[in-house]
Parts: C-alpha cells; sequence; structure tokens
C-alpha cells in the first residue's frame, strides 16, 4: 500500500476525537477499498467508525483497544457493502505520531495505523503506518488529503 487518502472531514474527525478524549488515547476504525492503477496502491478511507477505548481504564492514557465485537460488527457492515476494514486510527496524548513497541507488538499485517499526536489537548501531527509481515517492523505510510 502506497498511499492511504483521507479526506480533510476525515482528518478533521480523528484531529477531533484525539482532542476529545485527551489525555486518553482515542481509537477507531476505517473503512474504504484499495485502488490500484499498477505502480501504486492508493487505501481511500470513505467512512471513520469511532470506538470506544476498552483498555483497562487505569492504562488509556498509553494504551488503546477496539472491542473484539464491535470489530466483527463493523467488519460484518464493511462486507455488506462491498468494503473492507483499512485499519485503525487512535492517538498519542503528549507522544510523537509514531508507533509504540506496544503498538508494534499488537498489530497485524495489511492494515493501515493513523496515529494521531495530541499535545496539551490540541493536534499537532498526524501519521500512518504498515507493519511488515516478514520483519514485523513498520513502515511509514504516505498520507493524502483528497
Amino acid at each position: 500500500m502506497n498511499k492511504l487518502v483521507l479526506t480533510p472531514a476525515q482528518v478533521q474527525q480523528i484531529e477531533a476525537e484525539g482532542a476529545q478524549t485527551y489525555p486518553n488515547e482515542c481509537c477507531g476504525i476505517m473503512i474504504g477499498r484499495d485502488v490500484s492503477d499498477g505502480a501504486c496502491t492508493r487505501r481511500i478511507v470513505e467512512r471513520l467508525e469511532p470506538m470506544e477505548n476498552v483498555f483497562d481504564p487505569q492504562q488509556r492514557k498509553r494504551r488503546f483497544a477496539v472491542d473484539p465485537l464491535a470489530l466483527m460488527k463493523a467488519e460484518k457492515s464493511a462486507s455488506a457493502d462491498g468494503k473492507l476494514v483499512l485499519g485503525f486510527y487512535h492517538s498519542h496524548p503528549d507522544h510523537p505520531a509514531r508507533p509504540s513497541e506496544f503498538d508494534r507488538e499488537h498489530a497485524w499485517p495489511f492494515y493501515s495505523y493513523v496515529i494521531v499526536s495530541i499535545a496539551q489537548g490540541e493536534p499537532v501531527d498526524m501519521t500512518s503506518w504498515l507493519l511488515d509481515d516478514q520483519t514485523e517492523t513498520f513502515s511509514r505510510q504516505d498520507i493524502e488529503q483528497d
């Protein structure tokens, strides 16, 4: 996957959710489709589904978890519409928009992982990452606003 395509409204929504849940992490699911022109694959996000962070309440400032049942419902809904769960987004309160070791250990290949950095309640940076199945390391994915 070469690029993740988000609308300006989707970028604003992710930033707003991160700011609203500060100092805790927000999280959600990205649904859409992959379009390839041969040289490049564009991962087009068509909708965001905000999720409740179900991680232990004492650790939500540094961790997030999506309810497995909610993820299953999102996957079924996306499939019924001919779409895919493309990945997940979450915030990093007062930390950079790059994956933590915890993020890497709990990530799955194929999915895009968007991270928005929230500093003192304000969004400051947004990045996207893909986990390489072979090396089990993240590589940065370009975000294109369309």
